[in-house]
C-alpha cells in the first residue's frame, strides 16, 4: 500500500484500522487494509511523530520527539498534545496510564488520560531510553540504546537495569514474547535478544550482522517478527532461535504490527505500508 509520506511507526487501533506516523510530514495516518488512507495534519507539523500505540481510553497515543510532545488522537482526528521533552517510545501500562521514554534526560514518564504526568529518574547517564513495552509481570520494560542495557520499571517507580553482554549493541525495539520473556533487537550488534524475568539474556546473531534490526513484535504464529532497517528485510525468529528473512519492497523499514487482518504490517519510510503473511 503506497503512502504519500514517510511512515515510521505503525500499530493497530481498537477501531480495526492501522494507525501510523508520518515522521517527515508531521501527520498521523489511518487506514483500513484494502481501503484508502486518511491523514490528519498535526499543528505544528515540525514535531517528527515517531511511535504510536493504542491507549486504554480508545484513543491512539503518539510521540513527537523533535516537537517535545506526547499526543492523543481520536478516531475522528481530534488531537490533544502534552508538552514533554524528547519523547520516543510509548506503551499502555498495566495501571491504566500511558508510559513513555525520553531520549534525553534519562527518564521514564507516565501520563494518565487527564494529562497528569509524573516521571521516574533512571540511574544512568546519557543512556537514551528508547522503546518501551508492557511485560507479562505487570511492569514496563524498555531499551537503553546508549546505555547498552534493558531496563524494567514498576508502576510504583522501582527501576532495575540489566546490562547486555555484547558491547555497543544499541538496543531499540522491545516487545513481550509468547514465552513470558521480553524480546528486543540490537541495531548496533545485528542481533535479536531475549531477557527473562530474572534478567538472564540470550542473544541470537543475525545472518548479516550489519542488518541493523529496529522494531520487533510478537506474531500470531508464536514467533517474533522484526524489521531490518539496514537491509530492507523483514525477519522472523522462533522462541528456539531459528531465523528466517524476507526481502521487502522499498527501503528503511521501521515499525511493525500485527494488523486487524492477522498479517504483519511494516512501515517503510520510503513511502509504503507492506503486509506479510504469518
Amino acid at each position: 500500500m503506497l503512502i504519500n509520506g514517510s511512515p515510521y511507526g505503525v500499530t493497530t487501533g481498537p477501531d480495526g484500522a492501522l494507525w501510523f506516523t508520518l515522521v517527515r510530514q508531521g501527520q498521523i495516518g489511518r487506514v483500513v487494509p484494502g481501503g484508502e488512507p486518511t491523514v490528519f495534519p498535526l499543528d505544528p507539523a515540525d514535531g517528527q511523530p515517531t511511535m504510536i500505540t493504542a491507549g486504554h481510553d480508545g484513543a491512539m497515543w503518539f510521540t513527537e520527539y523533535a516537537g517535545g510532545r506526547v499526543g492523543r488522537i481520536t478516531a475522528d482526528g481530534r488531537v490533544r498534545s502534552f508538552d514533554v521533552a524528547a519523547p520516543y517510545g510509548i506503551a499502555a501500562g498495566p495501571d491504566g496510564a500511558m508510559w513513555f521514554t525520553q531520549l534525553e534526560g534519562d527518564r521514564i514518564g507516565r501520563i494518565d488520560p487527564a494529562g497528569e504526568m509524573r516521571f521516574v529518574d533512571l540511574p544512568t547517564r546519557n543512556a537514551m531510553p528508547s522503546a518501551i513495552a508492557s511485560g507479562p509481570d505487570e511492569a514496563l520494560w524498555f531499551t537503553l540504546n546508549q546505555g547498552n542495557a534493558i531496563g524494567r520499571v514498576t508502576a510504583e517507580g522501582e527501576v532495575t537495569i540489566h546490562p547486555l553482554p555484547t558491547r555497543a549493541a544499541a538496543p531499540v525495539g522491545i516487545c513481550a514474547g509468547p514465552d513470558r520473556a521480553m524480546w528486543f533487537v540490537e541495531i548496533g550488534a545485528g542481533q535479536v535478544g531475549r531477557i527473562d524475568g530474572a534478567g538472564a539474556v540470550t542473544e541470537y546473531p543475525l545472518p548479516d550482522r550489519a542488518a541493523r534490526p529496529h522494531g520487533i513484535v510478537a506474531g500470531p504464529d508464536g514467533a517474533l517478527w522484526f524489521t531490518e532497517w539496514g537491509t530492507g528485510k523483514l525477519g522472523r525468529i522462533t522462541t528456539g532461535g531459528t531465523i528466517e528473512e524476507y526481502p521487502l519492497a522499498g527501503a528503511e523499514p521501521h515499525g511493525l504490527t500485527v494488523g486487524p487482518d492477522g498479517r504483519i504490517w511494516v512501515a517503510m519510510e520510503s513511502g509504503a505500508l507492506i503486509s506479510a503473511g504469518c
